[in-house]
């Protein structure tokens, strides 16, 4: 027997049952349409029938239950005669105006607290910018443009002054301090009164030689000299010496300049001397009263490669590179004989011997009064038979006379030296002059601004003669710059 066989059979409503049995649909329907008239309409009522709640009233029937999640009571709605038109808006808060931005950074005035945007709360979105509203921006920097002091005239002291020593100053001789403070000082002067121990470093008699560091005291006396004098149009004079100074200039930058100095210039002063390189540079002084300097020195009748710093940062400079023997000078001599070996080291004491005539510098014992250790190298590069050698030479320090004394304590003094040239019954091949054959021929030392500078000198009139006369090839290769450097 089936499922649905098993359901009790329909009961059959009086007129409404067909042949089978059955209900008919459209009674089914008929019934289902009274249930639900008798429950109350379910739809929802119309604008209309809302607006009239004494017939939905009436039409419902009585003790029947509201409908679930409606209002017993409804409050009453505005007629339509009594309806307002539109609806007002609430008046929107006055914005906030930014200030406009001015030239300089200036803090905006507060507003009043009423008028004071509300603050947004810590991690909520910030409000949509608009697109036509002005974006603020941050006020730029006013930028001061810092104006140079105007360089005051050096005023030479009337009375006695007490100065200290500047960090920048520290290292520096005497006399270059006293050029850098007191432009235009002469030479002279500086010597006069350091001579006579008016000049005093703490408290102290000074030599023009010596060294300060920074923080010692130095008084100076009164200096009646007249102020620099004002750079300007130069003298026919001044203008000569510029350029002297500029046919001798083999090297330059704005740093460093090398001089090929001739033979018979002497490079400082002295007792008769009119002429010399320290007073040509004066030529060449700044607006701020500067000069060039001196940073080494070459006997007067030496001709060749002679330094000049040209700011006091590179005279402190290739002073030190002097001083802890990283410079390298090389020099060409023509010597009487042949040396022998031909390569060597001449390792002795020197000390300065005065007399009445002349200073010159002798070989002393080590702890000898004044006496300086001294190390020189040579290489012999050509020679003239056995009467005359080419000879370079490499001074490891730089004692005054080194060079010429050394040579003649080996035996072979250079040809021309009026001072150390001993050797009897020797004459003067025919043709060369009797002057000093000694050329400073290169410079090797580092640029106070990096890398580094290396000069050569050409040979001098007089001994470029001789090399022509002897036949000497002044191109040929110099053993001596494989000597050591110590």
């Amino acid at each position: 027997m089936s499922r649905r066989d098993t359901r009790p059979p329909a009961k059959r409503s009086p007129g409404g049952a067909g042949r089978s049995g059955r209900a008919k649909p459209g009674a089914t329907m008929a019934k289902a349409a009274a249930k639900k008239a008798a429950k109350g309409p379910a739809r929802t009522p119309s604008t209309r029938e809302r607006l009239k709640p004494e017939r939905r009233d009436a039409e419902r029937p009585t003790g029947a239950r509201p409908p679930r999640g409606r209002a017993t009571e409804r409050p009453e709605r505005f007629e339509r005669s009594e309806r307002p038109e539109r609806f007002e808006r609430p008046e929107r808060p006055q914005r906030f105006e930014r200030p406009e931005r001015s030239d300089r950074a200036e803090r905006p005035e507060r507003p009043a607290r009423g008028e004071r945007p509300s603050t947004p709360r810590a991690g909520s979105k910030p409000a949509p910018r608009f697109a036509g509203a002005p974006r603020a921006r941050k006020p730029e920097p006013v930028v001061e443009t810092p104006v140079e002091p105007k360089a005051e005239p050096v005023v030479m002291p009337t009375s006695v002054q007490t100065v200290i020593v500047t960090p920048d100053e520290n290292d520096m001789r005497v006399d270059r301090f006293l050029e850098a403070r007191f432009p235009g000082l002469s030479f002279s002067h500086i010597q006069r009164i350091v001579r006579k121990g008016e000049l005093r470093v703490n408290g102290k008699r000074a030599d023009s030689k010596d060294r300060l560091e920074a923080g010692q005291t130095v008084r100076i006396p009164p200096l009646k000299l007249d102020a620099p004098k004002t750079v300007g149009v130069l003298s026919e004079a001044a203008q000569k010496t510029l350029d002297a100074l500029k046919a001798m200039t083999i090297y330059e930058d704005p740093d460093v300049m090398v001089l090929n100095k001739p033979a018979g210039l002497a490079v400082q002063g002295g007792s008769g001397m009119t002429r010399h390189v320290d007073m040509m540079l004066e030529v060449m002084r700044d607006a701020k009263g500067q000069k060039p300097r001196l940073v080494h020195r070459l006997d007067r009748e030496t001709s060749g490669c002679l330094l000049i710093a040209k700011t006091r940062f590179a005279a402190s400079f290739l002073t030190g590179a002097f001083r802890e023997r990283s410079a390298r000078k090389f020099y060409w001599a023509l010597v009487a004989g042949v040396p022998k070996p031909k390569q060597g080291r001449i390792s002795t004491y020197l000390a300065k011997e005065e007399n009445e005539e002349d200073t010159i510098m002798r070989v002393a014992k080590h702890g000898d009064d004044g006496a300086s250790h001294a190390v020189t190298y040579y290489a012999v590069v050509e020679t003239s038979g056995q009467k005359l050698a080419w000879v370079s030479l490499k001074p490891v320090t730089g004692r005054t006379h080194q060079l010429r004394a050394h040579m003649a304590h080996i035996g072979h003094a250079i040809v021309g030296d009026p001072k150390y040239f001993n050797i009897e019954n020797w004459q003067l091949p025919g043709g060369l002059q009797n002057r000093l054959h000694l050329l400073a021929r290169r410079i090797v030392i580092p640029h106070p601004r990096g890398g580094v500078i290396d000069v050569s000198a050409p040979l001098p009139p007089h001994m470029l003669q001789s090399w022509n006369l002897l036949a000497l090839e002044h191109d040929r290769f110099d053993p001596i710059e494989h000597a050591p450097e110590d």
